[in-house]
């Protein structure tokens, strides 16, 4: 990704700092825009052609920033907003910089330390391992949702929206660490704080992550566990864990995802396993393909569904392309699918079929 770079001259010599080293600073702005068309062949009943953004990726503004502190120790930022792009608006309940802000050190030889509100390990191990089908396909639309209402888990739009976090879902309050790499192996840890007085445990969170990764072969696993707290109801547990792999055959890209969910208010639980491909034919032209299955337990009805998903993409420049995309579920009869982002109450197929297509620019900075 080409991005803009901000030095920072380092103030020396000065008389407020007369004894300041030459420190390296800098901060480095960056962010993503997606826009595009969308159809959707069957929304509570009926089709349905809208403008849609931040699908083949989120609409993002941030900036990071690192300061030498010597000795191969360094200070880091990070802070992200997503927002809306075809309205300007920030996304549902969030704020600026709410989609990742933190602080923390870095050191080649021990690891990195950060706090603050960042990515458990569901997606920093498993999505930027690169093992998610989706990204080489649907992309937003062929992460996990599915006819899972009945999953019921706390705070989500749909009740079973993104059940699997893989689309980049944040824990608040939390301290990550990150071990170096060794012989292709790391892991990590994350704990968030619950901030209940009293109780420790109360609405904590933890995430753990293993990777290993050797030339053209990767393979990762992890598990989250988020727990929310209400005064006066019993805490609610929702666990998440999964493994997955990826492989490079030269312009070929292979892996393989299989997650699960478990939520203890209900005892809904998922999983789903998944395997795509993507191929460039061309410097700039290259197609994705992806498939899908999910399946529920009595809680949610034994549901279960089929997702098929495809790309084709032009990249105009090293930072925009354009493409088409479709993404196609097919649930159990009697289920309703629903493809993730079709996040509104009326937004689910009257149907066991759903399916998008979709035209849209992208690009980086």
């Amino acid at each position: 990704m080409k991005k803009t770079r901000i030095t920072l001259a380092v103030l020396a010599g000065t008389c407020t700092m007369p004894l300041l080293a030459h420190a390296q600073s800098s901060v480095t702005l960056f962010g993503l825009v997606d826009s595009g068309v969308t159809y959707v062949s069957n929304q509570s009943g009926s089709h349905n052609v809208k403008m849609d953004d931040g699908v083949n990726g989120p609409n993002l503004w941030g900036m990071r920033g690192a300061e030498d502190l010597g000795g191969g120790t360094k200070a880091i930022f990070e802070l992200v907003d997503q927002f809306q792009l075809d309205n300007g608006a920030f996304m549902t309940n969030s704020s600026l910089f709410s989609r990742t802000s933190y602080v923390g050190l870095t050191n080649d030889r021990t690891g990195k330390l950060t706090m603050g509100n960042q990515y458990d390990f569901m997606t920093d191990s498993l999505y930027f391992g690169n093992d998610d089908p989706a990204e080489l396909s649907g992309h937003f639309y062929d992460f996990r949702a599915g006819p899972f209402t009945k999953l019921d888990l706390p705070n989500n739009p749909t009740g079973a929206f993104d059940w699997d976090r893989m689309a980049g879902e944040r824990v608040a309050n939390s301290v990550k660490y990150t071990s170096p790499v060794y012989a292709g192996f790391s892991a990590g840890a994350m704990y968030g704080f619950g901030g209940v007085a009293g109780s420790v445990g109360a609405g904590n969170s933890t995430s753990f992550g293993l990777n290993y990764a050797a030339g053209s072969f990767g393979a990762n696993a992890a598990y989250t566990n988020i727990k929310t707290y209400t005064s006066g109801s019993p805490q609610v547990s929702v666990r998440n864990w999964g493994v997955g792999a990826h492989y490079r055959f030269g312009a070929l890209v292979t892996n393989a995802l299989f997650t699960t969910v478990h939520n203890s208010a209900n005892g809904g639980g998922v999983y789903e396993g998944s395997v795509g491909a993507h191929y460039n034919f061309t410097p700039a032209l290259s197609v994705g393909a992806s498939y899908m299955y999910m399946k529920g337990n009595a809680v949610v009805d034994n549901n279960h569904a089929h997702q098929l998903a495809g790309i084709v993409d032009y990249a105009l420049s090293k930072r925009t392309s354009v493409y088409a995309l479709a993404v196609y579920q097919r649930a159990n009869a009697g289920a309703n699918a629903q493809i993730n982002g079709m996040n509104g109450t009326d937004d689910a197929s009257s149907s066991p079929t759903q399916a998008v297509a979709r035209i849209g620019i992208h690009t980086r900075f």
